[in-house]
Order: C-alpha cells, then structure tokens, then sequence
C-alpha cells in the first residue's frame, strides 16, 4: 500500500493581476512535508507575487490557498504561527538589540520571554554571533544582519519556512552553514520553499524544483528528472532552454565590445 504524503501546501489555479496586467496565470502546486522546493524563474516572472499571496500579504487572487488544511482566505490566521519567513529585502528594527529583536519576534509568535530569549541567545551562539546578542542592529554588517533575520525565521519551530534570497550577503562558510541546517530540518519533516536566483544553491539543496516563466509552471521535478527531460548537465542550463533565454553570450559579448572600445591599437 502507498503511504500517503501530508501535503503542507496546496495552491489551486491561483491567479493574480496588477492594474489589468495578469502576473500569475493559474498555478496549481501540491507541496508535501519534508519537501524542499525550489521555486525559480526569470524576474517578472511571479515569483516573489506567489510568495506574498501564501504569506496572507497580498489579497484580490483568485483561486485558493491552502496551509495545513487551512484556506487562508476563510478559515483565520492561525497558520501563521506555524510558518517562517525570510524576505528578500527585510526592513530590521534596527535601534533594538539583537536579543531585544529576536526576543520580541519570539513572543509575536507565541513564545514565553523567557523561552523566546533563551532560544535567540543559543542560536546566535551556534552562528557564532554570541559577542553581539546584546549589540545594536544598526552596528551589524549586512551578513551579521541576515543571520539574524534567519534566527528569527526559525525561532519558533516553525513546520513551513519560506525563504526568498536568504544567502544574500553570507560569506561561504555561512552559506554552507544554512544549507546543511536546510537539509537537516527537512530531514526532520519541516518543509522548506526556497526562492532564489542563484542556481547553483537551489539545484545542490532543492529535492524538487518548480520552475515559474510568465506566471505559469513551466516544469516541476527533481533536478534529475529535469535534467532527463531538457538533456542539460546544470539548473542553468534547463532554466535557460525553458525560458528561452539563450542570447546570453551574445549579450555578453557585445558588453565586452563595448566596454573595450576604443582599446585596440592603443
């Protein structure tokens, strides 16, 4: 007998438009428990639209979204306390002290203060970050900033975690630091959605990939399968054939031309 999948995520012919313009164009997509997905596509594509919509940001979709069971449109906000989010770009309380901001976030989400502050301090500790848990925001660099905004993500024990872009500003070491503690968590049942455009990243920790072009699913499987499907050694190289976007060199050889004019005989 087939197991059964607890699907966390169920998106049915969502469509969304902006002043007349239709950006999403009916996405249907089940997500399952201990899933990482990455979700990527050209800009403009839908992507960062399709995030906003399941985090209750945005309204005026068609379609339905379901979280846990749970339509977002009729059935309240409790979900919300079960999910985690990373922006691609955060506004960060910057006056607060790392431990007032997490401790605070920690709360919103239904933690005691005292539970709430104790998990923010280990996991600062465990990022290495322990020096500056009682510093200000403002004097953190961009990458200190951005640990910090994917310790409150996960504070809460969340069992959906959304993230778009959340490498920017990781040294490598980091960067290896997040992926590993990705697969961990989902080897733990916590499903993550991945949005980003960095390829290499998605195709090393995603084990399912949606592509989005023109607010459409254009493909849906492993890196594996995709590969099969387009005969493509990289996630680059699929995403360039289905968007097709393959005037890549000549553009860059054109820039170089550019650039250089003017150099030869000199």
């Amino acid at each position: 007998m087939k197991e059964e999948r607890e699907c966390v995520l169920s998106l049915q012919n969502l469509m969304m438009s902006f002043a007349g313009k239709q950006v999403l164009k009916g996405i249907d997509l089940d997500v399952y428990r201990g899933q990482i997905i990455g979700y990527i596509g050209p800009n403009g594509a839908g992507k960062s639209t399709t995030l906003k919509i399941m985090l209750g940001l945005i309204e005026g979709y068609n379609g339905t979204v379901e979280l846990f069971g749970q339509n977002i449109r009729t059935d309240g906000h409790t979900y919300k306390r079960r999910i985690g989010y990373v922006p691609e770009n955060a506004e960060i309380y910057d006056n607060l002290t790392a431990c007032e901001y997490l401790t605070f976030l920690g709360e919103l989400y239904g933690l005691e203060q005292a539970v709430a502050e104790r998990k923010a301090e280990e996991l600062m500790t465990a990022f290495g970050m322990e020096d500056v848990f009682h510093s200000r925001i403002s004097s953190f660099s961009k990458g200190m900033k951005q640990k910090t905004l994917i310790i409150s993500s996960l504070l809460h024990d969340p069992d959906l975690i959304f993230l778009d872009e959340p490498l920017n500003g990781l040294d490598a070491n980091s960067v290896m630091v997040i992926k590993d503690v990705l697969d961990k968590l989902a080897a733990k049942g916590k499903t993550i959605f991945y949005s980003s455009h960095i390829m290499d990243v998605v195709e090393k920790i995603s084990n399912r990939i949606v592509l989005l072009v023109d607010g459409k699913i254009a493909a849906d499987g492993s890196f594996e399968e995709l590969k099969a499907e387009s005969k493509q050694g990289s996630l680059e190289g699929i995403f360039k054939g289905l968007t097709g976007f393959e005037a890549h060199a000549h553009t860059a050889d054109n820039v170089v031309r550019i650039v250089m004019d003017g150099d030869e005989g000199e």
